[in-house]
Order: C-alpha cells, then sequence, then structure tokens
C-alpha cells in the first residue's frame, strides 16, 4: 500500500525548478508501478484525513489511472494525518493472507493530527512493514496558492507572515524505525525507490494459482437403457428375431 499526501504544502516547490513535491511523488509511484512485477499495490490518500483512492490489486493499469485524478484539492480537511493514513493502508490488507505486506508513507513528514509512531508500530507487530520517503527539502519553502489553475501568491499566517514548509526528516525516520523499515530523502526528480523496491522485491512471496477441477458424473446407464429398449421393440415388432437378442435369449 502506498499512503501519498497530498496535503497542501505538498504543493511547495522545493524538490524541482519545473515541479511542486506532490507532482515529483507522483511521477515517481508511476516508476514504482514499472518496476513491480506480480505484486498487489493500493493507494491512500491523506491530509487531514485519509481514504483509500485505489484498493489492493495488480491492475497496474488502474492504479496509473487512478493516480493522474490525484491533487490537494481531494481532501476538504486539511493537516498530515500520517498515522490515520497507516491505519487506512492495515484495513485494505486482508488479514488472513499470510503474505509479506509492506506500507510506503510518502510525505513532507510535517504530522500535526495523530500517533503516527504508534501506528507504525501497531503495523510492525502485525507484521507489516513501514517504509517512509520525504519529500521536500529541510530548509524549506512557501506554500503557493493558486486560483482557477493560476498561481496568485504563497500561504500566509494570521499576521501576514509567509508559511513556510520544511521536510520532518526526524519524523519520517522514527516512523520508519517504528514501522521495522527504513527512510529514504527524496531528492531532484527522484524519490530514491530503487531502495524500497528491493527490499520489497525481496520479501517472501506467494503465488496465487488458479486451478480448474472437473467433475465428471457417469450417465452411460441412460444410453444402455435405451439400447436395450429399441431391442425389445425390434423384437416384438418384427416376425425374425435379432441374432443378438437370440443368443441372449439362448444363454438365459
Amino acid at each position: 500500500m502506498i499512503a501519498l499526501d497530498v496535503s497542501n504544502s505538498m504543493l511547495a516547490e522545493d524538490m524541482n525548478a519545473e515541479m511542486n513535491r506532490l507532482r515529483v511523488a507522483r511521477l515517481s509511484i508511476e516508476k514504482l508501478l514499472g518496476k513491480l512485477h506480480g505484486d498487489r499495490i493500493g493507494l491512500v490518500v491523506f491530509a487531514g484525513a485519509s481514504y483509500t483512492q485505489l484498493p489492493i490489486t495488480t491492475d497496474y493499469s488502474a492504479a496509473r489511472l487512478f493516480l493522474s485524478g490525484v491533487s490537494t484539492n481531494m481532501m476538504s480537511s486539511q493537516g498530515t494525518a500520517i498515522g490515520s493514513a497507516i491505519d487506512t493502508c492495515m484495513r485494505a490488507f486482508n488479514s488472513e493472507d499470510e503474505t509479506k505486506k509492506a506500507i510506503i508513507v510518502i510525505s513532507d513528514g510535517e504530522n500535526h493530527e495523530d500517533d503516527a509512531i504508534g501506528s507504525a508500530k501497531r503495523a510492525e507487530s502485525e507484521g507489516v512493514i513501514v517504509h517512509t520517503i520525504g519529500v521536500g527539502s529541510p530548509e524549506g519553502s512557501p506554500i503557493p496558492v493558486y486560483e482557477n489553475g493560476q498561481k496568485t501568491g504563497v500561504k500566509r499566517d494570521n499576521e501576514g507572515n509567509t508559511v513556510i514548509t520544511k521536510l520532518n526528516e526526524a519524523m519520517l525516520t522514527e516512523i520508519a524505525n517504528a514501522g521495522g523499515g527504513s527512510y529514504t530523502r527524496a531528492s531532484g526528480s527522484d524519490l530514491g525507490l530503487d531502495r524500497v523496491v528491493r527490499s520489497i522485491s525481496s520479501m517472501e512471496k506467494k503465488e496465487y494459482l488458479a486451478e480448474m477441477y472437473t467433475d465428471y458424473e457417469d450417465q452411460f446407464q441412460i444410453f444402455i437403457g435405451l439400447g436395450l429398449l429399441l431391442l425389445v421393440l425390434e423384437s416384438l415388432i418384427t416376425e425374425k428375431p435379432n441374432p443378438w437378442l437370440r443368443r441372449l435369449y439362448s444363454q438365459a
């Protein structure tokens, strides 16, 4: 399961001169889909709350389609509830399925809402590894404000000061440690997913096989009965008995 931060802070443009944090994350997830082979994948989006955008599946085309619709406008509740996102990912898994499971949290780490470390610990206790990927810069960047698709300025607090959003690596590292996973800091236009992919690929996998069974029911008795009936009818309507029936009668 991938948990993708779609809070407004993901609009900050401190990853790439041409792309904001969320755009870089989306492109990197697309690259991740190209590296997976047979792994089931799902997508949870979160800000102040979280919900499942894509149920877990092996349909990577569907995953790309759902990913293309991800934006900061999806969530009316702002904030960064990483714990809620981890819990939502956990509910997406089949608890009876013994395959290895992993959660990849992609965020700037500005968790203001809940106990993300506690959620990661609970996930790890249930055999689910939690990896985190940090997007943004420790120095921080303003959050652009858009109206009708056009950038009109930057976000300001109640006193008129520019709001600066910073990458919280300490928080993301703690979450990964609590979840038994690894923390990776994204750079440029690459989230560094190779390391995470290698970790997931090394996990024990369970192959799902579909078997078809054919159950045969004996019905030859019907045809034998019809054959005997025809032979009896023949003996009744013909003057010369059938040679086969004559031998049958003689043996009886």
